[in-house]
């Protein structure tokens, strides 16, 4: 039961999520694509339904994330959310009444079993609960830079596939941070309670970080096709989240031979994402 948990939460997570993108790409679609950085276009969104349904599907993805990483590991839990791709496209489908071509499937299906593959041979190990507070100096500071860089080059760039990717990626780096904060602070709340959660840094730090990452993932939809920016967010966002549990929480994988399977299984997977994201181009 110690890994059955979090993948089930993660899941969870990672429907909830997919619903959520769906339904936020609708939103931002209808709106007036813009220049720049703009706070009023989530003023903007706020007057449609169907993104107010969308963030209503980001609350129950926060919440099922939030108990996959108080029971397992960053390596293991934020990986499965490259599931948010395939998924995303299939719940599309199904709201437009447009069947998946079998390329498609197999694409599908290659993201699924790279997954697998990738996870097992790695078998993410290790669930440190605090983190020293050296190691959040270097990585909070390091994250910030990244996201201002991409941020700044995406902005720089006109509408298109430059621009998406770079946002996407910065929003990836968000995403990723936001999960590494909030394992800290959902540990704070299971050891501590309430009051302690509501108290620590870490609480506050997560919070901050998932808005600048609703913020930058609502102007990398609107910013260029999906092809340019969802690669870079789902392959990101499972990048650096290892990275920082390995980092931040002393997490392990499995080195030596394993490594090959782990390489197969990410070569699938990178595969099956930019296959769906093309294909997500032409999913209203």
């Amino acid at each position: 039961m110690g890994v059955v948990l979090p993948v089930l939460f993660a899941l969870f997570a990672a429907f909830s999520n997919a619903l959520a993108t769906v339904l936020q790409r609708r939103a931002a679609l209808t709106v007036p694509q813009s220049e720049g950085f703009r706070f009023g276009l989530v003023l903007d969104l706020l007057r449609r339904p169907v993104w107010v349904a969308g963030i209503l599907a980001v609350i129950a993805a926060g919440a099922g994330q939030a108990a996959a990483l108080a029971t397992g590991a960053l390596a293991l839990v934020q990986p499965l959310f490259v599931l948010e791709l395939p998924l995303a496209l299939l719940i599309a489908s199904l709201l437009t009444r447009q069947r998946l071509p079998g390329a498609l499937w197999l694409a599908v299906a290659g993201v699924v079993a790279g997954l697998g593959v990738a996870l097992v041979a790695a078998s993410p190990a290790g669930n440190r609960t605090d983190v020293p507070a050296e190691r959040w100096v270097v990585a909070l500071p390091a994250c910030a830079v990244i996201v201002a860089l991409l941020t700044v080059a995406g902005l720089r760039r006109p509408p298109g596939r430059s621009r998406a990717g770079c946002l996407g990626a910065a929003t990836a780096v968000c995403y990723a941070l936001t999960a590494a904060l909030m394992k800290s602070s959902v540990h704070v709340l299971d050891d501590q309670g309430i009051g302690a959660f509501l108290t620590t840094w870490e609480t506050y730090a997560f919070g901050a970080s998932g808005i600048c990452a609703l913020l930058l993932l609502e102007h990398a939809m609107q910013g260029g096709p999906l092809v340019a920016s969802q690669p870079a967010l789902t392959l990101g966002d499972a990048s650096i989240s290892i990275a920082l549990g390995v980092v931040l929480y002393e997490e392990h994988l499995r080195s030596g031979w394993w490594l090959l399977p782990q390489l197969l299984g990410v070569a699938l997977v990178c595969a099956g994402v930019f296959a769906l994201a093309r294909a997500g181009e032409d999913t209203p």
